[in-house]
């Protein structure tokens, strides 16, 4: 041990040593003018700057080895830089182009920073744009925007995601690179996720289990936050949003510096929001939902390393649309007072990245608490569990050239699941989760035009529970010991035809462990008795993915096609069957099962209309079981249009813009066994705003009208069809963003 320790310390100290590597230069337009305020940022270390009114920049304490560095402007083409670092100082002058169309950025879910045309599995980015997302109460809806992810609703405050027709344990969410666990497994529990702090949603529709494990079978949606402030400035901004149909408020204050090798922030919110109104005007019973968030992180930045420490708190109190709910709730209110859930969310992270030489060492390890409790009547505990988990990870980038890059790895977590108090029911026993893994990757460039990206992965993962109950009882659940051990892989490849054109491949064999609500449920959940089942064995899926990108100054054109097979898929179904109240069972179960389908979308920028956009996208998705019933839980086919106008200065408005969109569902059919069918729909929206300027500060100012026809309908995934009630009808909302800052001197 002692060696090993004087050697890791003779590393760091040789490369603390090492000469200052420095990179600058100057950002020009096409026109050959500077550009002031550009972005210049490298993700790996979190660290960036923005250009001065001459055009110039500068960073420095950078480590050695190859980075990739990110320029980029509003209204300009973003570029993207390799380079190696080795001690000397590197002069880098870019030029961007005008654009209108937004071209591909840097992405981190790939297991390493790259840009979308560089990974074979395609990566969807969602920015979140005060100017350019729709504004709702419901922010999973903001990311339905995406072709290929839907959500299962419950109204408002309670919505999941769905990529290509898989949900809940199939689907991994990860915050900020983090896996999150606050009892996913169930329609009726949140996302969890608070919008705020939060720059872009980064998405990848189908298997990841090669570099996220067993719950990325169906994909993976990753929440990545902020970037710091630009190095010398402390920056901050206040939201407001304000919802007609929810009566909701919404209030989130966020501020954040940075020095030359040290940054940090703090972000608080708050969330009110009452019942909804339906499509025709009548309030749903209980579908309040009130929330408080605290964000707050702090990191260290240097040629050695990046080092960062993020903390996020989360309570949430949601209403529970029941029949004794709808019963006894005769008006209208936003305080939870019965029938409601409230989960309480502590997640403590820390990302590390050490830079030695031509290695580069990511280390990272989260600890994260969820309480969840359900309420009865007034202060009536029937629910109450803790969720703890310990999640770390290590990642080795091995040395390698421009047209390379090779990872090793390793990743586990250990879980506890335990029930507080003796409350009523016992949803899910006691239990404790282990999983290990160790997996490799690899990519590698041929001839500048062919990208080669493969990899494996093992898997081990035990499950034990505690026995509920007297063995002499009806009720009683016995002990449970499983162990599970699975390998995993995927070969892909991306074949840039020119620098327009491009083609996707993927082949990737994916795995899905049966977990503990799966196995062990026996117990009231809301609307429904569920009961798991212990004998269920693994998923595993076998899917092929290919796209084509395209894309001009104006115009871009996508379309993907995907077949997924899943042997031993494990679903929540109804029965018909009831408990001796005449409480509805569901029982997990399992099928051979296949999902096909695929997604386009098409972006016009007329040259000879400069100010005016088009975008449309279609998706679609099939799922059948092996004897022929569909899947539930599977999304209708959807289309959806944008016609958006934007002005650089319109009256007192800058990036002044005005958007309609519509979405319509097709009628779905393919109702399976004991789901019913659901009719077609067709929703229409408005938004406008752009910004305000007083002083030197500008002001985000938009307003927008969801369902303007305010449509009486049903989703096919809204669980609120158990209980005969629509969907959301008309909301106009109003959206504010004030941002502020000021310049401070560069200290070391």
């Amino acid at each position: 041990m002692k060696k090993i320790f004087i050697i890791c310390v003779m590393i760091l100290s040789y490369h603390i040593s090492n000469a200052q590597n420095k990179i600058s230069g100057k950002i020009k337009d096409q026109d050959n003018i500077p550009l002031a305020g550009a972005s210049v940022f490298i993700n790996d270390m979190n660290k960036g700057t923005i250009s001065n009114s001459y055009g110039a920049y500068e960073l420095t304490d950078l480590p050695n080895g190859k980075i990739k560095i990110q320029f980029s402007s509003i209204g300009y083409t973003s570029h993207i830089e390799t380079v190696e670092l080795n001690g000397k100082s590197i002069e880098i002058n870019v030029t961007l182009s005008q654009t209108v169309i937004e071209m591909e950025g840097v992405v981190v879910t790939g297991g390493y920073n790259s840009t979308q045309h560089e990974n074979a599995v395609k990566i969807d980015v969602l920015k979140l744009d005060p100017l350019k997302i729709t504004n709702t109460p419901n922010f999973m809806e903001v990311i339905t925007k995406v072709p290929g992810i839907d959500m299962i609703s419950k109204g408002s405050g309670v919505s999941k995601p769905v990529i290509r027709g898989l949900s809940m344990n199939d689907i991994l969410v990860l915050n900020n690179g983090v896996r999150f666990e606050n009892y996913q497994y169930s329609s009726h529990h949140p996302l969890g996720i608070d919008e705020f702090g939060i720059e872009n949603v980064e998405i990848i529709k189908g298997p990841a289990s090669l570099l996220y494990g067993s719950d990325a079978i169906g994909g993976v949606i990753n929440f990545i936050k902020e970037k710091p402030a630009p190095i010398g400035s402390v920056v901050g901004d206040f939201n407001m949003q304000l919802f007609s149909n929810t009566l909701g408020m919404t209030n989130n204050l966020g501020i954040k510096g940075a020095s030359k090798k040290f940054f940090g922030g703090i972000r608080v919110g708050q969330k009110t929001n009452s019942d909804f109104l339906q499509g025709g005007g009548n309030f749903v019973p209980n579908s309040r939902f009130n929330e408080i968030s605290f964000k707050a992180n702090a990191g260290f930045t240097d040629k050695i390393g990046t080092f960062k420490l993020f903390y996020d708190f989360n309570n949430q109190k949601l209403g529970l649309v029941e029949d004794e709910a709808i019963e006894e709730i005769t008006e209208r209110s936003r305080k939870n007072e019965i029938f409601y859930q409230e989960l309480n969310t502590h997640l403590l992270s820390s990302q590390n990245k050490l830079y030695l030489g031509k290695f580069k060492l990511d280390v990272n390890s989260s600890f994260q608490n969820t309480e969840l409790i359900h309420f009865g009547e007034a202060n009536e505990y029937e629910i109450q569990m803790e969720l703890a988990t310990l999640t770390y990870d290590a990642k080795l980038h091995l040395p390698s050239k421009e047209n390379s890059e090779y990872i090793i790895g390793f990743q586990g977590f250990n879980q506890t699941n335990t029930n507080l108090n003796d409350r009523e029911t016992k949803l899910l026993p006691d239990a404790t989760t282990n999983n290990y893994s160790a997996f490799g990757l690899l990519q590698y460039t041929f001839f500048k035009k062919l990208k080669l990206q493969t990899g494996v992965r093992y898997d081990n993962k035990t499950i034990t529970t505690q026995a509920i109950g007297l063995l002499t009882e009806p009720d009683y659940r016995a002990s449970l010991s499983k162990s599970y051990g699975s390998f995993s892989g995927s070969l892909g490849t991306t074949y840039n035809v020119s620098e327009t054109l491009l083609f996707r491949t993927n082949f990737a064999a994916a795995y899905r462990t049966p977990n503990l609500a799966e196995l062990t449920s026996n117990g009231q959940h809301e609307l429904r008795y569920e009961i798991g089942d212990p004998d269920l064995v693994p998923e595993n899926s076998y899917e092929a993915d290919l796209s084509m990108h395209y894309h001009k100054d104006n115009f871009t054109f996508d379309i993907a096609g995907f077949y997924n097979i899943v042997d031993n898929y494990i679903f929540i179904s109804p029965t018909d069957d009831t408990t001796t109240s005449g409480i509805d069972i569901f029982k997990y179960k399992q099928s051979n099962s296949t999902l096909f389908g695929g997604e386009a979308g098409l972006h016009i920028h007329p040259k000879s209309l400069k100010w005016l956009h088009f975008e449309s996208t279609f998706s679609s998705v099939i799922g059948k079981q092996e004897n022929g019933d569909f899947l539930p839980f599977v999304p209708a086919h959807k289309l959806r249009f944008e016609l958006r106008g934007e002005k650089e200065k319109l009256m007192f408005l800058r990036k002044a813009f005005i958007s309609v969109n519509t979405c319509t569902a097709f009628n779905q059919n393919n109702a399976a066994p004991d789901e019913t069918a659901t009719t077609c729909y067709t929703l229409v929206d408005i938004s406008l705003g752009g910004n305000i300027k007083m002083k030197n500060q500008f002001i985000s100012l938009s307003i927008s009208a969801n369902n303007i026809f305010d449509t009486k309908y049903i989703d096919h995934l809204s669980t609120l069809k158990e209980v005969n009630l629509y969907n959301p009808g008309r909301n106009i909302s109003l959206n504010l963003k004030i941002p502020f800052g000021v310049k401070m001197e560069n200290k070391e």
